[in-house]
């Protein structure tokens, strides 16, 4: 292969990796698969989860008794 061909073979495999890869990149930015979407939804769970289990009885029943009363109202 002469060296002319060979450019333009790198080239194009080159490019075509390059688009390749853009085109995975957007559509996990389009579907927030995205690494930082993932570990930001698992903190906002997790960071709840603690709050309610540091919830005792008492606030727990008072706080499902003004979800029902809003639930209530809204119908």
């Amino acid at each position: 292969m002469d060296n002319q061909k060979a450019g333009i073979w790198s080239q194009v495999l080159l490019i075509s990796g390059l688009v390749g890869w853009l085109a995975t990149y957007f559509f996990r930015a389009v579907g927030q698969k995205m690494t930082y979407h993932q570990q930001r939804e698992q903190y906002e769970q997790d960071f709840l989860q603690k709050r309610l289990d540091e919830l005792s009885p008492e606030e727990l029943a008072r706080i499902q008794a003004e979800i029902e009363q809003e639930e209530q109202s809204q119908v």
